[in-house]
């Protein structure tokens, strides 16, 4: 089991640890409920330090992303990032990822933990290019700070001007003492904030600053089962859960990034399932009766007729109703569609919904 550079310091804090992506991970500390109404309301902090980083460089480095990646990464200038995800040669989804163009000739990959191998693997196997290839996951920290308070709780931290960092943009900065951070307006929450890169041995100084300017705004720390809780009230699919090696982009809803005004890996395949409509949708659904959908349970019809299963499911702390994500077959998927969940003996009726389900 590996640990980030912060495992002592949540500990400390009283986290509940669990393992997660081969990672010693904080779940939560106070409760997810709490956490993530902090991260709604005023300005959480995450480490998500698991995360994995790759740097692509080299006068190739832009023709191997766009060779591996859906998304048009041509249109990236320096201090931009975009979400895009690694087709597979069979219709799936190797990853999905956030690609920032760090500099002219050089970009940042940022990965899912559970894929750093597979994905480092894949990238390097399609370099035929012959870019420029480093994989800094072991080196890195990564903090997300969350919240509609994060602006104001921060920016004593930083001379950059916070509130001016557009969304999907980034800057490399100074940040809470630290020269040469990315301070990037990501995140996965749906609450606005920021991610912070830096390094290993600067990331509790890092952390510690952050949690002393956002003491006045309310700040917590927050762990990964908020942070499932805020991306599912999105609709922001979860590598593992609601796409995989078997799920297409186009079925899950991904055709935004599927961009087929280049070549990349299967493009053709996507663009003739993308022309036809794909057999089933990826949607989101509310619970219409008490009860909270889980993973794997399975979506019915009317008549009791095993349709889909159950990718992503909870109790929203925000609705304070179950809500959840499936596939279903294409001809279900329109909102306003009554489907059932099957939970334990019981078909407990759903509406798909449009997503996102919180809309802040």
């Amino acid at each position: 089991m590996k640990n980030t550079a912060l495992t002592e310091t949540h500990q400390a804090l009283g986290a509940k640890m669990v393992p997660f992506a081969g990672y010693n991970m904080p779940v939560s500390y106070e409760g997810v409920n709490i956490e993530h109404e902090t991260v709604r309301n005023a300005v959480g902090v995450f480490d998500v330090s698991h995360m994995g980083e790759f740097l692509v460089s080299g006068p190739n480095a832009l023709a191997l992303i766009q060779k591996v990646c859906s998304n048009d990464a041509a249109k990236l200038t320096v201090g931009k990032a975009q979400y895009s995800c690694f087709p597979n040669e069979d219709g799936g989804i190797v990853d999905d990822l956030i690609v920032y163009r760090v500099k002219d000739e050089e970009y940042l990959l940022v990965v899912n933990a559970s894929n750093i191998e597979k994905d480092w693997a894949w990238i390097n196997k399609h370099n035929s290019m012959g870019a420029t290839l480093r994989d800094i996951s072991e080196d890195y920290s990564l903090l997300a700070i969350q919240g509609p308070k994060a602006v104001e709780a921060m920016q004593s931290l930083s001379s950059v001007d916070l509130a001016s960092i557009k969304f999907y943009n980034f800057v490399v900065g100074d940040f809470a003492g630290i020269e040469h951070t990315i301070i990037s307006a990501t995140g996965y929450t749906g609450s606005g904030g920021f991610e912070i890169y830096c390094k290993n041995s600067e990331v509790k100084q890092v952390w510690d600053k952050v949690l002393e300017a956002g003491a006045d705004y309310g700040i917590k720390p927050v762990g990964l089962a908020a942070r499932d809780t805020l991306r599912l009230e999105m609709g922001y699919c979860l590598y593992g859960n609601d796409i995989d090696d078997t799920t297409s982009p186009i079925e899950a809803g991904l055709g935004w990034i599927t961009k087929f005004s280049k070549d990349f890996i299967n493009s053709e395949a996507l663009k003739g399932q993308k022309e036809r409509t794909p057999e089933r949708k990826l949607v989101g659904f509310e619970l219409e009766d008490r009860g909270i959908p889980r993973q794997g349970y399975d979506i019915v019809d009317g008549n009791g007729k095993t349709v889909g299963n159950v990718t992503s499911g909870t109790m929203s702390p925000s609705l304070k109703k179950g809500i959840g994500m499936g596939y279903v077959p294409a001809v279900m998927a329109d909102p306003g569609t009554r489907i059932h969940i099957q939970i334990r003996k019981n078909a407990v009726p759903a509406t798909v919904v449009k997503l996102p389900f919180y809309k802040g």
